[in-house]
């Protein structure tokens, strides 16, 4: 029987002050209880996800389903100033032509299976309707998809391609080159499908380079007139089926592909419908990377409940632009956004004047109200102070949830109180299908933690005693987030080594993150186990933990934290906010600059007195958060280069790759380091 999927908020009288519970007699040395999961595969009524897609059906097969901008002209780049859109039945019959020709691919031996048996396809793409037709087709036909990152390189591609044993790829059109470049060191690759068009130009050409390596170049639509004229019937899945293998972005080492089921996905999805209070009937704005577990399954979510999905045009630059356009109910985000809308409007209350006075107001008034009564609105501020704030993403925003990355209690209540919106703080990671912790919406003492278990997953704490983390602790107990559920990874695919390194004999997955667990249950992420470092006097600092702390510096866009175990303090590289320290130069007196340009920015961050004002920042930030003397920055480098995954500073999902950072500024790290020596006191005789 197919089931419709909807919120099921929590029930009425819920205590907030009791959120989860410990299963008796679990307590062992060295760890807390385990709170125990509610749910799995067996007693929830989507199974699949074809289930899914089939739930979203019932929500109206006539529903916009798929959205996106028309390109109206390439020079100048140009979209249409409206989204035109795929209904639920249209993305239905396009994902069974896809699926089928696939289908017919491999029963014909058109395409090679991988090692383990599974019929993999790969795609690469930027967020697209595309990509996600393609995605709906693999799971309609038992297919495993495997998704690259779009900024991935040619050695990361290359590993990803040969690891999964892709033989056709789905990809933008600017992907079929690259990819032919790369096909001599492909032995499995056997076709590529462009999502556009190549052009009556280039097609032939790239058809006969492709020739001449033993590859396929074709264009959707042929794909799907094949699987029209072939069109074959859903293949039936069970739970345990294979869905996806999603590749780690990798910070360090080859990225690591987690086998990822149909049950665990959907027992997921089902689990996040537990305490919503929001339903998307308006869209969703798709723009963070769906190579990403989080925005695929934000995306997977929105489905079930018959939500449209509407895709950026392909570029950050216009992003405003798209959700002005698109009007979106439900916002996935992350703290990097985030945090720059929170410092957009610090640096307005630090400009002091009567629309920092107003803001202030507005903060206040809103935050106490919420306290309160639990209310979101006000009948004066939200139309006097907050309607530009809400216009900046459409207007219609109802729901907004941070991941990837813990953010700070402040921007979270800041964000509710600007937006009138349901603003969650979740935590999963690719190895749970994206989920095990969220926050409860009508909790709103809770911000600052993750929330309590998903109803899906058992968690507990183990003890980090070279971090000085116990399951003793008081008020609460700390250690090692693991989490246990079906909806855990089976492992990482042709990889027992870190397999058994990241899942224990009692199928417990250890995160690698420091929570700690309050007496109503909320799980709040304070450290990191992996990327720590003892300085020289003997002192673990978790680098991540500190640059987090940083991130709601106003005047800074970038914060990268970097210890030398031979040192025994920290330095750093910055990238302000080309906006921000605009501002602060006028303040100043020295001068309006224009934040667009770049040699104008170059020379304020030579002078003495933007220095000195960024430093002194981060001091501050430093104090209010509780660093310890050793974890605080001391010199930092400025620099106005942005970090981005283009030139290998950060991870497609935009986490920094501290590897890479720390050699590209070894330089810059060196001279503050030396320049510390200097000013350091004499040593006592």
């Amino acid at each position: 029987m197919v089931h419709k999927c909807e919120a099921i908020p929590f029930p009425e009288g819920t205590d907030y002050n009791k959120l989860a519970f410990e299963l008796p007699g679990t307590r062992k040395l060295g760890q807390t209880a385990v709170w125990p999961e509610l749910i799995t595969p067996e007693n929830q009524p989507i199974q699949n996800l074809q289930d899914v897609f089939n739930s979203g059906m019932l929500h109206g097969a006539n529903n916009r389903c798929l959205g996106w901008r028309k390109l109206i002209s390439k020079n100048p780049v140009k979209f249409a100033p409206t989204y035109s859109w795929l209904t639920f039945n249209e993305v239905d019959q396009r994902r069974r032509y896809i699926g089928s020709a696939i289908t017919q691919w491999f029963q014909d031996g058109k395409l090679v299976k991988g090692d383990q048996g599974y019929e993999a396809v790969g795609i690469w793409s930027i967020n697209r309707p595309e990509w996600q037709l393609v995605d709906l087709a693999c799971q309609a036909y038992a297919k495993v998809s495997v998704s690259l990152y779009d900024t991935l390189g040619p050695d990361s591609v290359e590993y990803i391609v040969n690891h999964a044993t892709l033989s056709v790829i789905f990809c933008a059109p600017e992907k079929v080159p690259e990819l032919l470049r790369l096909a001599h060191r492909l032995p499995a690759l056997r076709k590529i499908v462009s999502f556009d068009n190549l052009g009556d130009q280039a097609k032939p050409l790239l058809r006969a380079w492709g020739k001449d390596r033993g590859v396929e170049v074709l264009e959707l639509e042929e794909v799907e007139a094949l699987g029209k004229a072939h069109n074959l019937p859903l293949i039936p899945v069970t739970p345990n089926t294979i869905a996806t293998i999603c590749y780690t972005s990798g910070t360090t080492g080859n990225p690591k592909g987690a086998l990822l089921t149909h049950g665990g996905l959907a027992v997921s999805i089902w689990a996040n419908l537990h305490g919503m209070l929001h339903h998307p009937d308006g869209p969703l704005l798709s723009y963070l990377p769906l190579a990403h577990i989080y925005a695929r399954f934000a995306e997977l979510l929105s489905i079930a409940m018959g939500g449209p999905i509407g895709y950026f045009s392909g570029d950050n630059l216009r992003l405003l632009e798209d959700a002005q356009i698109l009007k979106p109910v439900y916002f996935p985000s992350v703290p990097r956004v985030l945090n720059k809308v929170y410092a957009g409007a610090s640096a307005a209350l630090a400009n002091g004047g009567i629309k920092a006075y107003l803001l202030s107001k507005a903060i206040d008034a809103k935050q106490q109200r919420l306290f309160a009564t639990g209310s979101r609105v006000h009948p004066l501020w939200d139309g006097l102070v907050f309607r530009k704030i809400r216009s900046l993403l459409g207007g219609h925003v109802g729901m907004i949830s941070s991941g990837s990355a813990p953010i700070s209690g402040e921007v979270l209540t800041f964000l509710k109180v600007a937006f009138s919106a349901e603003v969650v703080e979740g935590y999963g990671m690719t190895e749970n299908c994206g989920t095990c912790l969220r926050g409860a919406p009508p909790d709103h003492f809770g911000v600052g933690t993750c929330g309590p278990p998903q109803p899906c997953n058992e968690v507990k704490l183990i003890d980090v005693p070279e971090m000085g983390y116990t399951s003793q602790d008081k008020p609460y107990p700390r250690g090692e987030l693991c989490t246990r559920g079906w909806n855990n990874t089976l492992g990482y695919y042709k990889d027992p080594e870190n397999t058994k390194k990241t899942i224990d004999s009692e199928g417990w997955l250890h995160t690698g993150d420091v929570a700690s667990i309050d007496s109503a249950g909320r799980v709040a992420i304070i450290d990191r186990v992996k990327n720590i470092m003892k300085l020289s006097q003997g002192e673990y600092v978790a680098l991540e933990k500190v640059e987090n702390i940083y991130s709601t510096v106003p005047l800074l866009q970038t914060t990268f934290v970097y210890g030398d175990s031979l040192r025994d303090h920290l330095v750093g590289v910055v990238v302000p906010d080309p906006i921000a320290i605009t501002d602060l130069a006028a303040r100043l007196g020295l001068g309006k600059k224009d934040p667009t340009d770049r040699n104008a920015l170059d020379g304020l961050i030579t002078l003495p007195q933007i220095k000195k004002e960024i430093l002194d920042n981060m001091n501050a930030v430093a104090r209010e958060r509780g660093l310890k003397g050793f974890e605080t920055v001391k010199l930092v480098h400025i620099t106005n280069e942005p970090f981005t995954p283009e030139n290998g500073t950060l991870t497609p999902t935009f986490k920094i790759k501290r590897k890479e950072t720390a050699l590209k500024f070894k330089k810059e790290l060196d001279a503050l380091y030396a320049e510390s020596a200097k000013l350091a006191p004499p040593p006592k005789l």
